[in-house]
């Protein structure tokens, strides 16, 4: 096991600390995948010989300073890929790192559902599920064939080598991304899609404000939804042009949230963050003849100055909305 996936258990307001946690990881290997806005990738394959331990041996100690020199706690995965040791963590708890072993990727996979796969959506997953096809070693097992019919040639293919275990996946070193994010928590967990689509829309509102404050245009929206068992799906999407208009980031995860195709979930918390941010001046807007849509940009900028004036709540959410 090469492949370490851990996740910092950051509270929202601290994310500037993953810089530092990256740091960390970096003294243990050049090969760190940042995962904002709390988690990591990390290669230990040098690293294993270099230091002559274990990268379970390895996780241990990367918690112990994470604990030590920042007072953050992390999760850890471990696996021979990155598909596979996030995964792990899923079974991972604190002081636990969760383990897929090399010598039996297969057993492991076999009978776990086919949404535990990285990428496999609740749309996917209900389509398989309807064909008898509800855990990855069914999945391994079938025709090719059956698989790309149901799903497309690429994806059929690329489902079958994922459930055979195949992780063709690879640590990319990259910079932790410019960003900025918000999340919504529910007193409770929260069954209606209205009212995430209501926290959808306040959290999209606010970080269509902070940009315009900073003068920076995004270009990416990723939507990351927490459920009552603690796990959490994400997903992002580019943007069709770099915006800070708030009414685009609502559209925008607004289709997020419908391609996850929930239903009845039971959601703890949903986040919004805002990615690749740029200067508004070097962003090209495309000119549009839509009287609604620009109504609502000046009404934006009315709502940004009563903001300036006094203060965030000084507009009700969804007050925007087009």
């Amino acid at each position: 096991m090469t492949i370490l996936c851990v996740r910092f258990q950051l509270p929202s307001a601290h994310e500037a600390a993953l810089p530092g946690l990256l740091g960390l990881l970096e003294e243990f290997t050049p090969v760190v995948q940042a995962l904002p806005p709390d988690g990591a990738l990390a290669d230990l394959h040098g690293a294993e010989r270099y230091f002559g331990r274990t990268a379970l041996e390895l996780a241990s100690v990367i918690r112990v300073r994470a604990l030590a020199l920042h007072g953050v706690d992390c999760v850890i995965g471990a696996g021979p890929g990155p598909m596979l040791a996030r995964m792990a963590l899923r079974d991972a708890r604190p002081g636990v790192t969760g383990v897929v072993p090399e010598d039996a990727v297969a057993e492991y996979l076999a009978d776990k559902p086919v949404a535990a796969l990285p990428g496999v959506g609740a749309r996917t997953a209900r389509t398989l599920c309807e064909y008898g096809l509800d855990t990855l070693g069914r999945v391994a097992g079938a025709p090719l064939s059956t698989l790309q019919r149901l799903l497309g040639a690429r994806t059929g293919r690329e489902l079958r080598e994922k459930a055979q275990g195949i992780d063709r996946g690879r640590v990319v070193p990259n910079a932790v991304s410019r960003s900025l994010a918000t999340e919504r928590p529910f007193g409770r967990d929260e069954l209606s899609p209205e009212r995430h689509r209501r926290a959808l829309l306040s959290a999209a509102e606010e970080l269509g404000a902070r940009l315009r404050a900073v003068d920076k245009v995004c270009r990416a929206l990723t939507l990351t939804v927490r459920y009552a068992d603690r796990s959490a799906t994400t997903r992002t999407r580019t943007l069709e042009e770099p915006t800070a208009h708030s009414a685009a980031l609502t559209r925008a995860a607004y289709a997020l949230y419908e391609a996850l195709g929930l239903q009845r979930a039971r959601v703890r918390a949903m986040a919004l963050r805002v990615e690749g941010l740029d200067p508004a001046e070097q962003a090209a807007h495309q000119l549009t003849f839509d009287p609604v849509d620009e109504k609502v940009r000046r009404l934006e900028e009315v709502a940004d100055r009563a903001r300036a004036r006094f203060g965030p709540r000084a507009v009700m959410p969804g007050s925007l909305a087009a």
